[in-house]
């Protein structure tokens, strides 16, 4: 009986370690196209963690990635990137187009471009999506210009990266 009540408790607790540990993360993939001279960004976010954020700025419940999601939610969205995170090209503040939004179970993916970019020289991004609302929120930005690959780590003290090409 001492041994299956060990048992219980080595295997147990680790498992609950792992439930009670929420992460706070966000993944940011940009990939520089010269051919098409547009910079592609790929912003993905925990629906759960930016629906509380959303709600409480709004004052609304708008139930995203559900049946019953508010029909302006890409607005709310839109709002919130535009304000969160910035892409500087170049030493210039750019203006990128949102395409739209893909839920994937329980993350949400932006898919934002900015075109007209014929030469990359400098890439900025200031990125402090949740880390507001979310003290450990970590902003995972992953750069890829044609065979150079950087990945850069930004928090709450920390919003900004460079990469000079």
């Amino acid at each position: 009986m001492k041994l299956l009540k060990y048992l219980s408790v080595v295997i147990l607790v680790p498992l609950f370690a792992f439930t009670l540990h929420k992460y706070y993360l966000s993944l940011c993939e940009i990939e520089y196209v010269e051919e098409q001279q547009s910079i592609q960004i790929i912003l993905g976010i925990f629906i759960d963690d930016l629906e509380v954020v959303l709600n409480k700025e709004h004052q609304l419940k708008l139930n995203l990635g559900t049946e019953n999601e508010a029909k302006d939610t890409d607005a709310y969205y839109e709002s919130y990137l535009n304000s969160h995170f910035k892409v500087i090209v170049n030493n210039k503040l750019s203006t990128y187009h949102y395409i739209g939004k893909e839920y994937d179970d329980d993350i949400v993916r932006f898919y934002l471009e900015i075109q007209g970019v014929e030469q990359l020289r400098s890439i900025k991004i200031f990125n402090n999506c949740l880390t507001k609302e979310f003290e450990d929120q970590q902003n995972i930005i992953k750069i890829k210009v044609n065979k150079l690959h950087k990945t850069f780590y930004l928090d709450k003290k920390n919003a900004n990266c460079l990469l000079k090409i």
